[in-house]
């Protein structure tokens, strides 16, 4: 059984930076794209960045729209983690984040897409 535990979440100021973590357990790692989702109260979950895996892809990553140039993911296969470096954050940033597991080898921004799930991690930006 996969299991996905995110960590690294808290409060942080504007224009502060933060970095979650996702430690990935069972299943084969290296072999399926990673992700990072959030959700703010009263909205739908949302893609923020995916990592391909490495063997096909060479770990190519994307993001949304507005995450880019702030958000980086990575990935270490030898470690089963996922991480995403977050700088520049907005209040607009708040909600809890997920790390997902992809079925794939290369990943979408769909969230049926990705059939394992962490419990995710709060992340809050205060101005």
């Amino acid at each position: 059984q996969v299991q996905l535990v995110e960590s690294g979440g808290g409060l942080v100021q504007v224009g502060g930076s933060l970095t979650l973590s996702c430690a990935a357990s069972g299943g084969t790692f290296g072999s399926y794209a990673m992700a990072w989702f959030r959700q703010a109260p009263g909205k739908d979950r949302e893609f923020v960045a995916r990592i391909n895996n490495i063997d096909w892809s060479g770990g190519s990553s994307d993001y949304a729209d507005s995450m880019k140039g702030r958000f980086t993911i990575s990935r270490d296969n030898a470690k089963n983690t996922v991480n995403l470096q977050m700088n520049s954050l907005k209040p607009e940033d708040t909600a809890v984040y997920y790390c997902a597991r992809s079925r794939y080898g290369l990943g979408t921004s769909r969230t049926n897409d990705y059939d394992y799930w962490g419990q995710g991690t709060q992340v809050t930006v205060s101005s």
